[in-house]
């Protein structure tokens, strides 16, 4: 059974359709990849999966259980989350005190005796660590360079250890070897049970991560499959990865 079922989702800003019937399922444990040309209504599937929007129709179901009303925080608390793809850290505060933050309302009162004993900061050490930023602990997350802060949202947002993790456009401002670092990271995460849905427009890393892929286009999904199916599928080389037919596709 999917941990995630966006079903029928339909979401109209007036006269315009942003997202049209989309229809797809995001397994336990895998990572799967959201993809399409820009406008095509991904960013508005991820709102609604997280509660910032509503959907004109449609359901998102998470465990088999409708979610489609449930406010924002509870989906939170439910396992959900997320980063953005226009930044959203705290400019004025620093790389760690970002996670803390996190930390704290995730944890609420039970946080108090984490700080008593110690146990918080080893835990946003560990977590700045892991993703590769330790060394910008201590400075203010307006300071650091983009990609530097795309990591900073994914380590804010694991604070919140999440069983369903949303990325969008993760891998914007990191140069070609944090970007493999990055994949790695997540192929890790996903072996730990956690389950990943990415939007990203670079095809290296969203072929090699992703189990699943599925296409946006004009708010509608086009197609869906493994990479090695989506790579040849004439629908998406003229839709969205540039190819006008199979042999000049990628092989």
């Amino acid at each position: 059974m999917s941990l995630l079922h966006v079903d029928d989702v339909v979401v109209q800003f007036g006269g315009v359709t942003a997202v049209n019937h989309a229809n797809f399922e995001v397994e336990a444990g895998t990572i799967t990849g959201l993809i399409g040309p820009n406008g095509a209504g991904k960013t508005t599937t991820f709102n609604v999966v997280t509660g910032l929007q509503t959907p004109t129709s449609g359901r998102v179901l998470l465990d088999g259980k409708d979610i489609s009303r449930m406010p924002v925080h509870r989906r939170a608390r439910a396992g959900i989350g997320r980063t953005f793809q226009r930044l959203e850290a705290f400019g004025s505060l620093t790389v760690e005190d970002n996670v803390r933050t996190a930390l704290d309302i995730h944890d609420g009162v039970k946080g108090f005796l984490r700080v008593v004993d110690g146990s918080a900061d080893l835990e946003i050490a560990a977590l700045l660590e892991r993703v590769g930023i330790a060394e910008h602990a201590k400075e203010r997350a307006d300071s650091i360079p983009t990609g530097t802060a795309r990591l900073l949202e994914l380590a804010r947002a694991l604070a919140c250890d999440p069983r369903l993790l949303l990325l969008d456009e993760p891998s914007s401002g990191l140069d070609e070897s944090e970007t493999v670092a990055f994949g790695e990271l997540l192929q890790e995460l996903a072996a730990e049970g956690r389950t990943i849905l990415m939007v990203e427009h670079d095809m290296d890393l969203v072929m090699n991560v992703c189990q699943d892929i599925h296409v946006l286009d004009f708010g509608s999904i086009i197609a869906r499959g493994t990479p090695a199916e989506i790579r040849v599928d004439p629908v998406v080389q003229k839709a969205y990865l540039g190819y006008a037919d199979d042999e000049e596709g990628v092989a």
